[in-house]
């Protein structure tokens, strides 16, 4: 008797993977074109399936794994996201991104295993600074309820027992360059990525060790004996354990129907500044600035290989389909362009070069959908908008509980609640969708 699982649709990412499209070109992985068997499979190739296939190679070194992803490494959200990874409590589903004392705690701890983990891998690949960079990062507040989210934040730090700085508007136009902020919060444990420089050297790290596959997506799974065998396009793949990486395109497949919430960001990404205007903006060399207000606008300035840029990322959209338009891409482009316009007032003739939107997976109650879901099956999904860090350790904890190793990530993760269900459709979309735009139009200030 055999049982199939079959994908209802495949993921789709509108506008290019900027952070990948300013790199030189990649290493390329071929589509699987053959049948093939192996100990491991890990379906997803971000930082949730990277993640879990290094940990895999360390706990068993002689076992075959095998890794495939939909599109290429480095284009889909690992390409798509604000390069942030916190180590601090950030729930962007919260008004004050914070949690009771003992949860935070909790997630702070793991976050920075995650962190930890990131590091070891540019250091063992040898990736450039920038692609790893232990900056921190700063709350920008903009108005009096900027600085009021900014003086709660810090008196949750403070009972938390955690360090940081608070930087008036003079320092943060000293590190921005922009005279836009009125005060920030600096926190000095959050790593900045350059994501897709990220991913792409961790794939090439693993390549010696693990087959990997692009333009492979999985489109069943079907339970043969004690197997599963994945079919893809063009090939089958036999395999007695699957991890599956592949966040919200988890319920694409039937897990955790009605339990997940797909929502998008949009962005934007300046094309390279020129030296003219690198000095008319002055300002530090590289920095990220999260908004006070978790509906203000995320900003960062990069510098490195693919030269001095800024991204500037706001708006949101809860859209159930998984799908959107690029049309919604270029319109809320254009409050990306005032949001830039205000902050960067001397850079008025720098244009956007790049427009997108990211895909994050969020639960109702703000927890991972982690955990054997089949018999040989775990997920390692749901990062709830921090897909850098979780997706990390959600990776690490899916191949630690897969070999069945000490893990105590794993049991961590899973003594949390399941996602817990969400009202039926339309109400669901109803409901988020004003949550949405009641929030925004409170931050819009700080947009």
């Amino acid at each position: 008797m055999s049982f199939t699982y079959k994908a209802r649709r495949l993921p789709r990412d509108p506008g290019p993977a900027a952070w990948h499209e300013i790199l030189p070109p990649s290493k390329s992985y071929p589509p699987l074109d053959e049948d093939i068997t192996c100990d491991w499979l890990v379906i997803g190739a971000g930082f949730a399936g990277l993640s879990a296939a290094r940990r895999l190679r360390q706990l068993r070194g002689g076992d075959r794994v095998v890794v495939i992803d939909a599109t290429f490494i480095g284009q889909g959200p690992a390409g798509r996201n604000s390069g942030f990874m916190i180590d601090l409590p950030h729930d962007v589903s919260s008004d004050q991104y914070t949690s009771s004392l003992d949860k935070d705690l909790w997630q702070i701890n793991l976050n920075r295993q995650a962190i930890a983990f990131a590091k070891d891998v540019a250091e063992e690949f040898n990736l450039p600074q920038e692609t790893v960079d232990a900056q921190g990062r700063v709350n920008g507040a903009v108005t009096e309820n900027g600085l009021h989210h900014n003086a709660e934040y810090a008196d949750h730090l403070t009972r938390l027992g955690e360090p940081f700085e608070h930087l008036d508007a003079q320092a943060m136009a000293e590190l921005t360059g922009s005279r836009f902020y009125t005060a920030g919060l600096y926190m000095p444990g959050t790593v900045l990525l350059q994501p897709a420089q990220y991913i792409r050297g961790l794939a090439e790290g693993l390549a010696d060790h693990v087959a990997l596959y692009e333009k492979t997506p999985a489109l069943t799974m079907t339970k043969k004996g004690q197997d599963w065998q994945v079919a893809t396009p063009h090939g089958k793949i036999t395999t007695p354990k699957i991890i599956l990486a592949v966040n919200g395109h988890a319920e694409s497949f039937g897990f955790f129907k009605g339990r997940l919430m797909h929502v998008f960001t949009y962005a934007s990404m300046t094309e390279a500044m020129t030296s003219d205007q690198i000095k008319a903006l002055g300002g530090q060399k590289r920095w990220g600035i999260t908004p006070s207000d978790p509906m203000g606008s995320t900003v960062r300035k990069i510098s490195g290989v693919g030269g001095d840029r800024i991204i500037i990322r706001n708006r949101w959209s809860y859209d159930p389909s998984m799908e959107v338009s690029d049309a919604r891409i270029a319109a809320y482009g254009r409050d990306q362009d005032k949001g830039f316009a205000r902050r960067f007032p001397m850079l008025n003739d720098l244009k956007m070069e790049y427009r997108w939107t990211g895909r994050l997976c969020l639960s109702f109650n703000s927890v991972p959908a982690f955990g054997e879901v089949d018999d040989g099956i775990i997920a390692a999904c749901c990062q709830n908008g921090l897909g850098t860090a979780k997706g990390t350790l959600s990776g690490i904890a899916a191949a630690e509980l897969a070999t069945r190793s000490n893990s105590p990530i794993a049991d961590d993760l899973l003594k949390a609640d399941p996602p817990s269900k969400l009202p039926p459709q339309p109400l669901a979309w109803i409901g988020a969708t004003a949550s949405i735009k009641w929030r925004e139009w409170k931050g819009r200030a700080e947009i």
